[in-house]
C-alpha cells in the first residue's frame, strides 16, 4: 500500500472512532448487557475498526 492509502485509511480510523464515540455518547446501551455500546472504549474501537475498513475500500490498488 502507498503513502496515499495509508493516509486515507487513517482518516477513515479517526472518523470512525469519533463516530462510535458520538454513538456512545448519545445513544449507548441504558441496560449495560450491550457488547459493544456499553463502554466507550469498546464503542471507539469497533468504530475506528468500521471506519478504517470503509475508507480502505477507496483505495485504488495498482494493476
Amino acid at each position: 500500500m502507498n503513502k496515499k492509502g495509508i493516509f486515507i485509511t487513517s482518516i477513515g480510523v479517526i472518523v470512525g472512532a469519533i463516530a462510535g464515540y458520538a454513538y456512545y455518547h448519545f445513544v449507548g446501551c441504558a441496560s449495560g448487557t450491550c457488547a459493544i455500546t456499553s463502554k466507550p472504549l469498546n464503542s471507539t474501537l469497533y468504530g475506528s475498526l468500521m471506519g478504517g475498513l470503509l475508507f480502505n475500500m477507496f483505495v485504488k490498488e495498482k494493476k
